[in-house]
């Protein structure tokens, strides 16, 4: 069985039965804690069992990392590699000790977040969630870690991005939006006039969007 305690994460559990699941994954630098008070806005009524992990790599300058930077849409294939396996088996151990399969789940993230959200949605060997929330991110390139990009058959996409953003430029977003729904994803897209942050103007979508993979 895995083992779900191998990263360390933050857990939320709902008061009565649980309707599916929210994984949400941080970006570079930071820690389980910093999306965390988003569940709140993103799930107002209580009805999701919400999982923060913490990413498992500390590397300069400071912080948690899911994988060495080396480019933009290219990963580190080392240090990426061996985080989508610990990561994946996470996912598996939460999806048995919380008794809620992946299929009733939605992973996602922001930045560095969203591209491990992207890597168990489409990863080689991965089960499909109930949907896919990638905030600021991109679809990773990595060699020996093909994404499954086809034949997706109205899989739940919702993709935000900063139209300034200088960290990931938004044409990552937009190429992610192109590729999922030529895919067959059910993709809704929103680019905003902000930089590498979560615009509080589209969270509300986002709740609501939420709400509708679980309603």
């Amino acid at each position: 069985m895995a083992d779900v305690q191998d990263l360390v994460h933050e857990l939320r559990l709902p008061e009565g039965e649980a309707a599916g699941a929210l994984v949400l994954m941080h970006g570079r630098g930071t820690s389980e804690q910093d999306l965390l008070p988003l569940l709140d806005v993103f799930d107002p009524r209580g009805r999701l069992v919400g999982a923060f992990p913490r990413a498992p790599l500390q590397l300069p300058p400071i912080g948690h990392h899911w994988y060495a930077l080396r480019e933009v849409g290219r990963p580190d294939p080392e240090t990426f590699l061996a985080t989508a396996d610990r990561l994946g088996a996470w996912l598996d151990g939460l999806a048995e000790r919380a008794e809620i399969p992946i299929g009733r789940t939605v992973l996602g993230g922001f930045s560095q977040g969203a591209v491990m959200a992207w890597a168990m949605a489409l990863g080689p060997g991965r089960p499909r969630p109930a949907g896919v929330l990638a905030m600021s991110g991109f679809l990773p390139d990595v060699p020996g870690f093909d994404l499954r990009l086809e034949s997706l058959d109205g899989l739940p996409v919702a993709i935000t991005h900063g139209a300034l953003d200088p960290v990931i430029p938004p044409a990552f977003g937009r190429d992610a939006r192109d590729r999922l729904a030529a895919a067959g994803a059910d993709v809704v897209h929103r680019e905003t006039d902000v930089p590498h942050i979560l615009d509080p103007r589209v969270v509300p979508g986002v709740a609501q969007w939420l709400d509708r993979r679980f309603g």
